[in-house]
């Protein structure tokens, strides 16, 4: 048995009205001529128009069925507010797909997309791709002639076939594309960092809000901050250039003149003008990394940049503009910072509002093999010279690379030296296992050590005597060593405080790191003064 051809369309309000002054049997119109189609018998036309149109309507049911007297029409009222409001239209159409008795054993359907405004179009599309209206895109065209005839042509097309798979694989190809730029053509197999940069690609490609990085050292914040401008730049979303800083490397007064400029005699040596990275990265991006590291009259500045688009170069009285997308970039929990008074409330919820936490390589283990063959091209194409492992030696490195008591400390940038030395010293482009055994003492002993490079005896013996390092517990000497490194490595014994206890301190309603860190230095007979004379 065939089956019947059922067409679901709206009524044109202005493509199906009758012109008084022409014959209407001389004039296009879009729901009549699709039943007049030689090649094409509608046996049912659910017809959706708005209440206010009830009289043309009557008048285009009178005229199929002249024209078609098989076709029954079933007129389906849609009482839009407003036509042309996306969500409206959309939940209408959408409720009447869902009470349609849709018999798709029995019968073919036909969504007809030339009637209705632009927004109506877009929704039947869109529930038609969904397959809410299981049907075939049908599209009517007038005649290109006058003297043609008036029914003019029909088109059809099937989301299902593999002509418009073909199209939407272009989609799909665009998105591989950008996502590829992001991961730098590495094919990572972690599906939480795969699922992670599918969003920052959705991001970066919707909106020119600030967007912050977090995460360890070595995770790839700047690399990272890098491909988000090449996947815009390639886009046509931005015009300018890249600008980076690491705001641990600038300090006091140098801070201001380096982001906000200065004009010429704005302080000693101040001998010519300098506009800053603000307004070097006007219609580009700027990557502020390590951000907690400024200062609260820097953060200041910065969120009127951020918000007006507008600062003051230093010792000038004149307002600057520059229209660019601040990337951050940290290692730090900000919302810590902003407890002890270190940042700005205002400026974290103003760059917090797209935040994403990179992973180091410890917490993407699946990801480690892809990397060595990114990190062995890198080699090839910086050097000039092919290098491989042979197959024992690459199974070395894996079973170490990926076992769990390897800490990989400096995240991405320790494997990328491992394979830089394994790579340098490989007889004829062959890393043998002899090679990774070196290497993997060598990155062993790297991690034994702190990062000042002493040990922990040495650290404790030195400020404190052999004598009295002889009388603390091995346990008690190994986290009084760790306590000594971060005070030697922070601005303030808070600024200590907030690191070692950064996770017991969030449980306390009112945390004083000062006083707690103070009382267990005075365990050890210790102060802050011993190690910052």
């Amino acid at each position: 048995m065939d089956k019947k051809l059922v067409t679901i369309g709206l009524l044109g309000l202005k493509l199906d009205q009758n012109n008084p002054r022409r014959d209407r049997w001389q004039a296009w119109r879009p729901s009549v001529a699709i039943c007049q189609q030689d090649d094409l018998v509608v046996d049912r036309f659910e017809l959706l128009y708005e209440p206010k149109s009830e009289t043309l309507m009557r008048q285009v049911v009178g005229d199929i069925g002249s024209v078609s007297p098989e076709t029954t029409v079933i007129p389906h009222p849609m009482a839009f507010r407003d036509p042309w409001d996306f969500e409206e239209v959309y939940q209408s159409l959408h409720q009447f797909s869902r009470e349609y008795d849709f018999d798709t054993d029995a019968e073919d359907y036909l969504v007809h997309i030339t009637t209705g405004t632009h927004v109506a179009q877009i929704c039947l599309f869109l529930l038609t791709e969904s397959r809410h209206l299981p049907a075939v895109l049908a599209q009517t065209s007038p005649p290109r002639r006058k003297a043609e005839s008036p029914m003019g042509t029909l088109a059809t097309i099937d989301l299902d076939l593999s002509r418009y798979d073909q199209l939407a694989t272009r989609f799909a190809e665009e998105h591989l594309e950008a996502t590829s730029v992001l991961k730098a053509g590495i094919e990572t197999k972690d599906k939480a960092f795969n699922a992670l940069i599918d969003r920052i690609e959705q991001v970066t490609l919707a909106t020119k809000a600030p967007i912050m990085l977090s995460g360890p050292t070595g995770a790839g914040k700047t690399q990272l901050a890098k491909r988000i401008y090449q996947l815009r730049r390639s886009r046509e979303q931005v015009a300018g250039e890249f600008v980076e800083v690491n705001c641990a490397t600038i300090r006091g007064d140098q801070t201001m003149s380096t982001l906000f400029g200065h004009v010429k005699g704005a302080f000693t040596g101040a001998i010519t003008a300098r506009p800053g990275l603000l307004k070097a990265a006007d219609k580009g991006i700027l990557f502020l990394d390590e951000i907690g590291e400024l200062g609260l009259d820097e953060q200041a500045m910065l969120l009127r940049a951020i918000e007006d688009k507008t600062f003051m170069p230093v010792g000038s009285d004149k307002v600057t503009d520059s229209d660019f997308q601040l990337l951050a970039g940290t290692n730090r929990d900000l919302a810590a910072e902003v407890a002890a008074g270190g940042f700005r409330e205002d400026l974290l919820a103003r760059i917090n509002l797209w935040s994403f936490e990179l992973p180091g390589l410890a917490e993407r283990r699946d990801d480690i093999e892809p990397n060595i063959d990114f990190e062995l091209h890198r080699f090839t194409q910086t050097n000039g010279r092919k290098v491989t492992f042979n197959k024992e030696a690459l199974s070395q490195f894996l079973r170490f690379a990926n076992d769990s008591s390897t800490p990989w400390r400096a995240s991405f940038r320790d494997l990328s030296a491992a394979i830089t030395r394994m790579a340098t010293l490989a007889p004829s482009g062959r890393i043998s296992v002899d090679l990774v055994n070196e290497e993997i003492e060598r990155l062993r002993a790297s991690w034994r050590s702190p990062k000042t490079g002493d040990s922990t005896d040495r650290i404790l013996t030195e400020l404190m005597g052999q004598a009295r390092v002889d009388a603390i517990d091995r346990f008690d000497a190994v986290q009084l060593a760790e306590t000594i490194r971060v005070c030697r490595d922070s601005k303030s014994l808070a600024d200590a405080g907030r690191k070692l206890f950064s996770v017991s301190r969030q449980a306390k309603q009112k945390a004083n790191d000062s006083d707690r860190l103070k009382k267990y230095l005075a365990k050890f007979d210790l102060q802050w003064s011993d190690f910052h004379a």
